[in-house]
Protein backbone atom coordinates (compact mmCIF):
# COMPACT_ATOMS: atom_id res chain seq x y z
CA UNK A 1 0.00 0.00 0.00
CA UNK A 2 1.48 3.33 -1.04
CA UNK A 3 1.51 6.27 1.26
CA UNK A 4 -0.84 9.13 0.40
CA UNK A 5 0.86 12.00 -1.35
CA UNK A 6 1.85 14.84 0.93
CA UNK A 7 0.87 18.22 -0.47
CA UNK A 8 3.18 21.07 0.45
CA UNK A 9 1.36 24.37 0.62
CA UNK A 10 2.77 27.17 -1.47
CA UNK A 11 4.14 30.21 0.31
CA UNK A 12 2.58 33.48 -0.90
CA UNK A 13 5.74 35.31 0.15
CA UNK A 14 7.44 33.64 -2.84
CA UNK A 15 4.79 34.51 -5.42
CA UNK A 16 6.44 36.42 -8.24
CA UNK A 17 7.08 36.08 -11.95
CA UNK A 18 8.48 38.35 -14.61
CA UNK A 19 6.97 39.11 -17.98
CA UNK A 20 9.00 38.50 -21.18
CA UNK A 21 8.03 39.96 -24.59
CA UNK A 22 4.94 42.15 -24.96
CA UNK A 23 1.87 40.36 -26.35
CA UNK A 24 -0.73 41.61 -28.80
CA UNK A 25 -3.35 44.02 -27.38
CA UNK A 26 -5.78 42.14 -25.17
CA UNK A 27 -9.38 43.27 -24.49
CA UNK A 28 -10.65 43.39 -20.92
CA UNK A 29 -14.24 42.83 -19.81
CA UNK A 30 -14.41 45.56 -17.18
CA UNK A 31 -17.15 47.79 -15.82
CA UNK A 32 -16.57 50.99 -13.88
CA UNK A 33 -17.71 50.67 -10.27
CA UNK A 34 -19.42 54.03 -9.84
CA UNK A 35 -19.12 54.20 -6.05
CA UNK A 36 -15.41 53.39 -6.13
CA UNK A 37 -14.74 55.66 -9.10
CA UNK A 38 -16.41 58.57 -7.30
CA UNK A 39 -13.96 58.41 -4.38
CA UNK A 40 -10.85 57.20 -6.22
CA UNK A 41 -9.40 60.67 -6.56
CA UNK A 42 -9.36 61.08 -2.78
CA UNK A 43 -7.57 57.77 -2.11
CA UNK A 44 -5.00 57.77 -4.91
CA UNK A 45 -2.06 59.93 -5.94
CA UNK A 46 -0.38 61.16 -9.09
CA UNK A 47 2.23 58.78 -10.49
CA UNK A 48 4.89 61.33 -11.28
CA UNK A 49 4.64 60.51 -14.97
CA UNK A 50 2.31 58.92 -17.51
CA UNK A 51 1.45 55.28 -16.73
CA UNK A 52 2.83 54.22 -20.12
CA UNK A 53 6.24 55.16 -18.70
CA UNK A 54 5.87 54.48 -14.98
CA UNK A 55 3.92 51.21 -14.65
CA UNK A 56 6.39 48.37 -14.01
CA UNK A 57 4.57 46.07 -11.59
CA UNK A 58 1.24 44.38 -10.87
CA UNK A 59 0.40 43.34 -7.32
CA UNK A 60 -2.14 40.60 -6.59
CA UNK A 61 -4.21 40.97 -3.42
CA UNK A 62 -7.11 39.13 -1.78
CA UNK A 63 -9.83 41.12 -0.04
CA UNK A 64 -10.17 39.01 3.15
CA UNK A 65 -13.91 39.44 2.65
CA UNK A 66 -16.72 37.99 0.58
CA UNK A 67 -18.03 40.90 -1.50
CA UNK A 68 -16.92 43.63 -3.85
CA UNK A 69 -18.91 46.15 -1.82
CA UNK A 70 -16.88 45.22 1.24
CA UNK A 71 -13.68 45.97 -0.64
CA UNK A 72 -15.04 49.24 -2.00
CA UNK A 73 -16.04 50.30 1.52
CA UNK A 74 -12.32 50.36 2.34
CA UNK A 75 -11.88 52.91 -0.44
CA UNK A 76 -14.87 54.92 0.73
CA UNK A 77 -13.37 55.04 4.23
CA UNK A 78 -10.13 56.44 2.80
CA UNK A 79 -7.96 53.54 3.95
CA UNK A 80 -6.74 52.05 0.66
CA UNK A 81 -7.46 51.80 -3.05
CA UNK A 82 -6.83 49.47 -5.98
CA UNK A 83 -7.41 49.48 -9.72
CA UNK A 84 -9.61 46.40 -10.15
CA UNK A 85 -11.74 44.01 -8.12
CA UNK A 86 -12.41 40.47 -9.32
CA UNK A 87 -15.91 39.62 -7.99
CA UNK A 88 -16.60 36.75 -5.62
CA UNK A 89 -18.31 33.51 -6.55
CA UNK A 90 -21.72 34.54 -5.15
CA UNK A 91 -21.87 37.96 -6.78
CA UNK A 92 -23.90 38.77 -9.91
CA UNK A 93 -20.83 40.10 -11.75
CA UNK A 94 -18.94 36.81 -11.27
CA UNK A 95 -18.39 35.19 -14.63
CA UNK A 96 -19.26 38.42 -16.46
CA UNK A 97 -16.80 41.21 -15.78
CA UNK A 98 -14.27 42.67 -13.36
CA UNK A 99 -14.81 46.00 -11.65
CA UNK A 100 -12.58 48.96 -12.52
CA UNK A 101 -12.27 50.91 -9.28
CA UNK A 102 -9.52 53.49 -9.87
CA UNK A 103 -8.19 55.14 -13.04
CA UNK A 104 -4.96 53.54 -14.21
CA UNK A 105 -3.35 56.96 -14.57
CA UNK A 106 -3.45 57.30 -10.76
CA UNK A 107 -1.29 55.53 -8.18
CA UNK A 108 -3.71 53.56 -6.01
CA UNK A 109 -2.82 53.07 -2.34
CA UNK A 110 -2.50 49.30 -2.14
CA UNK A 111 1.07 48.77 -0.85
CA UNK A 112 2.76 50.52 2.07
CA UNK A 113 5.20 53.21 0.99
CA UNK A 114 8.13 51.52 2.77
CA UNK A 115 7.63 48.11 1.13
CA UNK A 116 10.26 46.92 -1.34
CA UNK A 117 11.89 43.74 -2.62
CA UNK A 118 15.36 43.47 -4.19
CA UNK A 119 14.02 41.48 -7.15
CA UNK A 120 11.29 43.99 -7.98
CA UNK A 121 11.73 47.41 -9.61
CA UNK A 122 15.41 47.48 -8.68
CA UNK A 123 14.59 47.34 -4.99
CA UNK A 124 12.77 50.67 -5.01
CA UNK A 125 10.10 51.53 -2.47
CA UNK A 126 7.02 53.74 -2.90
CA UNK A 127 5.82 51.09 -5.34
CA UNK A 128 2.29 52.44 -5.66
CA UNK A 129 3.62 54.97 -8.17
CA UNK A 130 5.00 52.13 -10.33
CA UNK A 131 2.23 49.57 -9.96
CA UNK A 132 -1.32 48.46 -10.61
CA UNK A 133 -3.30 46.68 -7.89
CA UNK A 134 -5.75 43.80 -8.36
CA UNK A 135 -8.02 42.69 -5.50
CA UNK A 136 -9.60 39.24 -5.80
CA UNK A 137 -12.64 38.74 -3.57
CA UNK A 138 -11.81 35.89 -1.21
CA UNK A 139 -12.21 35.43 2.53
CA UNK A 140 -8.60 34.24 2.75
CA UNK A 141 -9.48 31.95 5.64
CA UNK A 142 -8.05 28.81 4.03
CA UNK A 143 -11.55 27.47 3.36
CA UNK A 144 -12.65 29.72 0.51
CA UNK A 145 -11.31 28.40 -2.81
CA UNK A 146 -10.76 30.75 -5.71
CA UNK A 147 -12.98 29.96 -8.67
CA UNK A 148 -11.57 29.08 -12.07
CA UNK A 149 -13.18 32.22 -13.47
CA UNK A 150 -11.52 34.41 -10.83
CA UNK A 151 -8.09 33.08 -11.79
CA UNK A 152 -8.81 33.57 -15.48
CA UNK A 153 -10.18 37.08 -14.85
CA UNK A 154 -7.10 38.10 -12.87
CA UNK A 155 -4.89 36.69 -15.64
CA UNK A 156 -6.92 38.63 -18.22
CA UNK A 157 -6.24 41.88 -16.35
CA UNK A 158 -2.51 41.15 -16.38
CA UNK A 159 -2.56 40.32 -20.10
CA UNK A 160 -4.45 43.53 -20.82
CA UNK A 161 -1.97 45.63 -18.84
CA UNK A 162 1.05 43.73 -20.17
CA UNK A 163 0.07 44.63 -23.73
CA UNK A 164 -0.70 48.24 -22.81
CA UNK A 165 2.28 49.25 -20.67
CA UNK A 166 5.71 48.77 -22.29
CA UNK A 167 7.68 48.83 -19.02
CA UNK A 168 5.51 46.35 -17.13
CA UNK A 169 7.91 43.61 -16.06
CA UNK A 170 6.85 42.07 -12.74
CA UNK A 171 3.80 40.34 -11.23
CA UNK A 172 3.93 39.63 -7.52
CA UNK A 173 1.87 39.06 -4.39
CA UNK A 174 1.14 41.53 -1.64
CA UNK A 175 2.78 39.03 0.72
CA UNK A 176 6.09 39.20 -1.14
CA UNK A 177 6.26 42.95 -0.71
CA UNK A 178 5.01 43.08 2.88
CA UNK A 179 5.82 39.65 4.38
CA UNK A 180 5.66 40.76 7.99
CA UNK A 181 2.08 41.99 7.71
CA UNK A 182 0.37 40.39 4.73
CA UNK A 183 -0.22 36.86 3.40
CA UNK A 184 -2.48 37.60 0.44
CA UNK A 185 -3.52 36.32 -1.93
CA UNK A 186 -3.00 33.29 0.33
CA UNK A 187 -2.00 29.65 0.06
CA UNK A 188 -5.16 28.72 -1.86
CA UNK A 189 -4.33 31.00 -4.76
CA UNK A 190 -3.00 28.74 -7.57
CA UNK A 191 -0.02 30.89 -8.44
CA UNK A 192 1.62 28.52 -10.93
CA UNK A 193 -1.63 28.05 -12.85
CA UNK A 194 -2.21 31.81 -12.79
CA UNK A 195 1.29 32.44 -14.16
CA UNK A 196 0.77 29.90 -16.94
CA UNK A 197 -2.52 31.50 -17.93
CA UNK A 198 -0.89 34.92 -18.10
CA UNK A 199 2.07 33.75 -20.15
CA UNK A 200 0.28 31.19 -22.27
CA UNK A 201 -2.16 33.42 -24.07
Amino acid sequence: MTKPETRIAADPKNYQFDLPFRPEPAPLAETIHKRAWAVAGTVASLRGGPPEETVRLIVIHATAGSTTDGAVSVMAAGRASFHWVVPGKDEPAHGRHVWATCPERLAAWHVRRSCAHPDICDGANNLNRASLGIEVVNRQDGEDPFSDWQIEAAAAIVRYAWAKYPNLAHVTSHARLDPGRRTDPGVNFPWTEFMERVRGR
